[in-house]
């Protein structure tokens, strides 16, 4: 049962078209998403992206503002997405109110002082109702290209 509702949430998740980053290429992720084994056991629910205060934040994709003020003292941001996700950022200033539309690329926000991480970071999470999944997922894939037969990678 528990791998059939996996299996759907990533189909879930997957059906959003590819977003764009939250922050500026490359990403550099601080802390890796760590699903609990259950509920409320102990795990990491998102993924960190170092950045600077001050750094710009995107809208992954388009949707609506679901929230947007404090959550126990940080700065919160939580956007809904197409097919029931809902996407959040902290901790943050939010540039947008609740009820906005938001377009895919949009800035929304601006990092602030206030991480759980050593350094400043965002920290980004997705949630498919109750469920929090990889916020990675969204983000457009690379394109694979083959190479000609005895070709280096050099240069690629």
């Amino acid at each position: 049962m528990t791998t059939l509702l996996l299996s759907l949430l990533l189909a879930l998740a997957q059906s959003v078209p590819p977003g764009v980053r939250p922050l500026p290429a490359p990403l550099s992720v601080a802390r890796w998403w760590d699903p609990p084994p259950t509920p409320y056991a102990a795990g990491h629910r998102g993924v960190d992206l170092s950045a600077p205060v001050g750094a710009e934040l995107r809208a992954v994709a388009a949707g609506r503002v679901h929230y947007a003020g404090l959550v126990a003292g940080r700065g919160v941001l939580s956007l809904a997405l197409p097919n029931g996700l809902r996407t959040t950022y902290e901790p943050v200033r939010p540039l947008v109110t609740e009820g906005e539309q938001v377009a895919a690329g949009q800035v929304v926000a601006v990092l602030t002082e206030g991480s759980h991480c050593p350094a400043p970071c965002l920290h980004w999470g997705l949630l498919a109702g109750e469920t929090y999944l990889n916020p990675l997922s969204l983000l457009p894939r690379p394109t694979p290209r083959l190479l000609p037969a005895g070709s280096s990678a050099a240069g690629v």
